[in-house]
């Protein structure tokens, strides 16, 4: 009860002070908050081939027969009135230079967008198109040189330009809240401490010849939503660590995270612009080791991507409202080093490629070793300029691109010292230059580490880059607010 012998202003700011106790998070910043909207616009394309073309993911040559589900290109596209930034994801293995480099040309010419705004990651499907890239020595094979998979390569940059101009033609305010997620049972690190000293890869289910896991998890699932003024969900873009090697076989597919989707549209409905990229997942996959049950094909990535639904529902009510709005993007070019081979290498190397594509392949991991040699040597002793990209959103909110399939402990290394709330890391982006294993990991060896044509250290500057500009990012919007 109010004590009448109190002020009448006293009375006053005592019920407001009550009020704003106990009023909803969600009703006080409808009535106090006076952060200015963003212009928010979502678009997407389907870029599935129409017609039987190579797949990608694997040391050999498979051709699609079907499709199970088509494969986009999904773009969002943030404006704040001085920045626009857009954010792209694909359903591809990767992406490449020449992709990245002409899809920005056009996105420029035809939205306005500079480059350096321009976000583009792959979700790292293995039941997508080889891409052509006459770069890589490794992927001038397997179908690379194909009609088909030229075609598709020289049609897809006009593709997702135009879901970055659907993206832009649908702008409008929209008001924007975040929140991280957890889901602690699906991803499992690949690399394990062996009996015998070593460290293996996938070594298989119930071996007993397994210790322990060689490197950690990174169980969070960042997420950002975006509402209308009449409240209603417009989209959500969401991320997680694990590796997209689910389904297998011949099926165009975007693996689990068409499952999520399919989840997800169930709660939020079909006009949900649902946009999902991967994380750093270079040694984390869907494999558990400890149990013998199968985990290959759809159903496996129906089970996975329901349970990230789930985790993204469980994490509903701890969506937070941005403070401010202010968009900021930048990116830094780092040159790595190159991964080092004696030079009597180099003939055995040519001798493994010769026979690459006859019918009875070399053991894998003599092409693993033999390609990234070949690769390294092209580039006849130039370093591999890798890009690392920022975008952030007041002091909240900051995506990172990484340009390869980067180890799990150096995206946690990034997000351990970003300043910002919540840190999206985005993978195989603007480029992939491969495999990006961690210092100690080189000493251990095994596939990823054979594969890297980046020398040991270079994932540590690439999470300096990123921490670089995040940091420089975080105190630009202080000063904005």
């Amino acid at each position: 009860m109010t004590n009448p012998t109190q002020p009448r202003s006293f009375r006053f700011v005592s019920l407001s002070l009550w009020l704003m106790l106990t009023t909803p998070t969600w009703a006080q910043s409808k009535q106090t908050t006076e952060t200015p909207l963003l212009q928010v616009g979502f678009g997407q394309i389907e870029i599935t081939p129409v017609r039987p073309t190579p797949m990608a993911g694997y040391y050999g040559k498979r051709l699609s027969t079907e499709t199970h589900d088509p494969l986009w290109a999904k773009a969002t596209v943030m404006d704040d009135g001085q920045n626009s930034i857009a954010i792209i994801s694909l359903d591809l293995v990767a992406t490449t230079k020449w992709l990245v480099d002409e899809t920005r040309t056009l996105i420029t010419a035809q939205s306005k967008l500079p480059p350096d705004r321009i976000m583009i990651s792959a979700t790292h499907s293995h039941t997508g198109p080889v891409l052509f890239d006459p770069n890589s020595s490794r992927y001038n094979r397997f179908g690379n040189e194909a009609p088909e998979t030229k075609q598709f390569m020289l049609e897809l940059p006009s593709k997702i330009a135009e879901s970055v101009s659907k993206a832009v033609a649908a702008k409008h305010p929209m008001t924007v809240r975040y929140a991280i997620g957890e889901e602690q049972q699906l991803a499992f690190n690949r690399r394990f401490f062996l009996t015998d000293g070593t460290v293996g890869w996938n070594p298989g289910k119930l071996n007993p010849r397994i210790v322990r896991e060689a490197g950690p998890t990174d169980d969070k699932l960042p997420m950002v939503a975006f509402y209308n003024k009449e409240r209603e969900l417009c989209g959500l873009l969401s991320n997680f660590s694990i590796h997209l090697d689910t389904v297998g076989g011949t099926q165009w597919s975007a693996d689990m995270p068409f499952a999520l989707e399919q989840s997800l549209k169930k709660v939020f409905g079909e006009n949900c612009h649902l946009q999902y990229a991967t994380g750093c997942c270079g040694d984390v996959n869907h494999i558990d080791v400890r149990h013998a049950f199968s985990q290959k094909g759809h159903t496996e990535a129906a089970r996975i991507g329901t349970r990230l639904a789930g985790a993204v529902l469980r994490s509903w009510n701890s969506l937070t409202a941005t403070s401010a709005n202010r968009l900021h993007a930048t990116k830094a070019i780092v040159k790595l080093p190159l991964a080092k081979h004696s030079a009597e290498r180099i003939e055995w190397a040519n001798s493994v490629s010769e026979r690459a594509n006859n019918e009875k392949q070399p053991p894998f991991m003599e092409m693993v070793e033999a390609f990234r040699i070949l690769d390294v040597e092209a580039r006849k002793g130039e370093s591999i300029d890798a890009e690392v990209q920022v975008i952030s959103l007041g002091t909240e909110l900051a995506w990172v691109a990484m340009p390869g399939e980067i180890f799990v402990q150096l995206g946690l290394s990034i997000k351990d010292g970003s300043p910002f709330a919540s840190t999206t890391i985005n993978e195989l982006a603007n480029g992939s230059i491969g495999y990006v294993p961690t210092r100690q990991a080189y000493a251990q060896g095994n596939y990823e580490v054979v594969s890297a044509r980046c020398a040991e250290g270079s994932g540590e500057m690439l999470v300096d880059a990123a921490l670089t500009q995040l940091r420089t990012h975080f105190e630009v919007q202080n000063k904005k607010q």
